[in-house]
């Protein structure tokens, strides 16, 4: 029987890292709660025998019920009746798969239903999802929307909210786009008054682009303060869709996760819960929960990533010409090594990335609870740092990569590849989306050029070099050229402080360290598992030939060439031309 966690052994390498036990030790609060709750952990072993089972049966649904649904879902996708939206068949049965294993709102405490569990696991399953089925893994998902709620919301929004989740599969949505506020969110407009009489925040306006819109439980920003028109004026609030008084105005009818409903939504006084504090819903609440969203298209692309290499690899073996099954060319052995290799790679960035935010959340939590020594709230600061910059870079890496191996699986496809035939053409169509949605690459490289600029990036890097063997020296010494070519020239850049300049080349600078940062986890793991070396040494080999490119173009480029990018410059150029 398939089982998309045994078949993929990485997972289990990934829960033996060493900072495991400390994440795993701060979100059992030193397994106390096994005293209160019958299925908490004894001790870490317990705990990550737990992890294992749990990521067995979602291996095995999305094997067995979540992938064979997809191709059925992608054709029939969601409808609208009666201003409800309809799953499609298959989209129901994997859901109410999940469901019944009890893993709707996984990374809950146990008090509100949850399996309290660190989100290493959590985003494990997500990656896992979404190799079944992509547009699927955006409704099961959105269970994040729960974490915000349990982060930022009162303990009565707590108590009402959170328990639907496990106890009743409730779906979730994050209502944040409008039509003239796309990836500009300060300039939401859908109003938010507040109703005396009634002692209720109503809500008036339009929503657009809204994945799983019509979903149970929603998180609305709206803008609260009367005359404000940037992000001060913003607030967070709770939507029950009990209360029915949204209409879904209609499905978007898209090229790739068909599965997945995205709405246009109208709020005509749609009674609402105003969680936290008033003006801090874009700065605060939308940011932690972009955060957690971006960190969840990381792990959808690297499952997209991962569902295309394999879908090439079995074509590959399969299919003969010229007298010979054509994985044994060079041109076609070639792209599918480096496939692997990629994933290998991102892999690596996803869960060290979901490391360094386990450690910024369970602070946090543990602070609702006792003041943090001094030693703790320095590493807090220290994860937090760490957590903002690499995952807006996961991100971008993951989901670029994604849609470059799509692309590179259905090539090897060939003509067949294009047709509905084989899944390719499917995961192909969805892997578009990954870098468009939660923040575009642009803003990305926008987000993550703070870890060029601060020297978080070259900080790490130079964290990880020291824990480096000297029987890597060959792969190390390579590492350490790229090193020196990106500090020299993101040095230059930053020098010339120019923001414009900065800003033009940040996503060279961003993917620059990215794949330092890559070269030297695979490096890593290799000296954990040997198996990671042949990885090592391919990626680290690929990625200093695309640095080296980068910093060819930068190194080459005069600030006075923006002026040759600038459409009116450019236009007047042709003219005297």
């Amino acid at each position: 029987m398939d089982n998309f966690y045994t078949d993929t052994p990485d997972f289990k390498f990934h829960l033996e890292d060493p900072l495991v036990k400390k994440i795993v030790s701060l979100k059992e609060r030193n397994f106390n709660e096994s005293e209160s709750f019958d299925f908490a952990p004894l001790n870490h072993d317990d705990a990550i025998d737990t992890y294992e089972k749990i990521l067995e049966i979602v291996g095995e649904i999305c094997a067995d019920i979540i992938a064979s649904n997809a191709e059925g879902v992608d054709l029939e996708g969601p409808h609208l009746v009666n201003n409800e939206v309809i799953y499609a068949e298959g989209t129901n049965a994997d859901y109410k798969a999940l469901y019944d294993a009890g893993l709707i709102g996984m990374a809950l405490p146990r008090k509100y239903g949850g399996l309290n569990f660190p989100l290493l696991p959590y985003v494990m399953a997500a990656e896992m999802v979404a190799r079944a089925d992509a547009g699927f893994a955006n409704i099961w998902g959105l269970q994040d929307c729960a974490e915000t709620i349990y982060e930022f919301g009162s303990e009565e929004q707590k108590e009402k909210y959170l328990p639907r989740f496990n106890r009743d599969g409730a779906t979730a949505a994050m209502v944040l786009t409008e039509p003239d506020a796309g990836s500009d969110l300060q300039s939401v407009k859908l109003k938010a008054t507040f109703d005396e009489n009634e002692n209720i925040w109503k809500l008036n306006g339009v929503k657009r682009f809204i994945t799983n819109g019509d979903a149970d439980i929603s998180l609305v920003l709206a803008r609260s303060e009367e005359g404000t028109i940037d992000a001060r004026g913003l607030s967070m609030f709770i939507y029950d869709r009990n209360s029915r008084a949204v209409q879904v105005r209609h499905l978007e009818k898209k090229l790739g996760i068909k599965g997945s409903p995205t709405c246009e939504l109208v709020f005509k006084d749609a009674p609402a819960e105003l969680v936290g504090k008033e003006r801090f819903g874009l700065i605060k609440y939308v940011m932690a929960l972009m955060n957690s969203a971006r960190l969840g298209v990381g792990a959808q692309s690297v499952g997209i990533a991962d569902a295309a290499y394999r879908e090439a690899l079995k074509y590959a073996e399969d299919r003969a010409q010229f007298g010979k099954v054509i994985v044994r060319f060079p041109a076609v052995y070639e792209m599918i090594t480096n496939m692997r290799v990629r994933v290998d790679a991102l892999r690596a960035l996803l869960y060290e990335t979901t490391r360094f935010v386990d450690m910024q959340k369970v602070y946090e939590d543990l602070m609702k609870e006792r003041s943090l020594e001094k030693e703790e709230r320095l590493e807090m600061k220290a994860f937090a740092k760490l957590s903002n910059v690499f995952t807006p870079l996961i991100k971008l890496v993951a989901s670029e990569a994604c849609n470059s191996i799509a692309y590179d699986s259905l090539q090897i496809h060939g003509g067949t590849g294009f047709m509905k035939d084989f899944p390719i053409e499917r995961i192909y169509r969805d892997a578009r989306i990954t870098s468009i949605y939660e923040g575009t690459t642009q803003l990305q490289a926008v987000a993550a050029i703070k870890g060029v600029t601060t020297g978080i990036f070259l900080d790490q890097i130079k964290k990880y070099d020291l824990e480096v063997s000297d029987k890597n020296c060959e792969i190390r010494t390579k590492l350490h050229k790229m090193t020196e070519a990106y500090e020299s020239i993101s040095s230059r850049v930053i020098d010339l402080d120019n923001n414009e300049l900065l800003d033009f080349h940040s996503r060279r600078l961003v993917e620059m360290a990215g794949n330092i940062v890559m070269g030297y986890l695979l490096v890593l793991s290799g000296q954990r598992e040997e198996r990671f070396l042949k990885s090592a040494k391919l990626f680290v080999n690929l990625a200093n030939s695309e640095n080296r490119e980068r910093y060819e173009y930068i190194n080459s480029f005069e600030p006075s060439d923006l002026n040759l990018y600038k459409l009116a410059e450019f236009e007047e150029l042709e003219e005297q031309v």
